[in-house]
């Protein structure tokens, strides 16, 4: 039986931190929880501050030049409106891969899909009613 695992955060390779972490806070309207300074990295930790992994924005400072663009990542989100929320992205000037429709086959979950600064996919589901 499990003592209470969960994932914390998830952390993605960045190109530019600043222009990545304004994404995720103006954007999608996550707040910085803490910042970290490495000898091999800059690190920005964002989350919505309630249930979720946090999403941890990782720049490499030590000179090595790791993949940090269109990789085949997906991060899902729970959101209360993905039509909003995707029309405050491409607002931004990003892209959106899928405009939000109902599913059928998931219980009508309305999703969409977009991208954020460094190409990673964001799947966008609207949260499901708290009560």
């Amino acid at each position: 039986m499990s003592k209470g695992n969960y994932t914390g955060a998830v952390g993605i390779g960045v190109a530019d931190l600043q222009r990545s972490a304004t994404f995720y806070r103006d954007v999608l309207g996550m707040r910085e929880l803490m910042t970290f300074s490495l000898p091999h990295m800059e690190e920005i930790v964002l989350g919505w501050g309630r249930k979720g992994a946090s999403v941890v924005l990782m720049q490499y400072t030590d000179g090595s030049d790791p993949a940090t663009t269109n990789l085949p990542i997906k991060l899902v989100m729970y959101v209360e409106d993905p039509v909003a929320l995707t029309a405050k992205i491409r607002e931004a000037g990003f892209p959106i891969e899928r405009e939000p429709e109902r599913v059928p086959s998931l219980g009508n979950a309305m999703i969409g899909f977009a991208k954020d600064p460094d190409g990673y996919l964001l799947e966008l589901l609207e949260a499901p009613s708290e009560g």
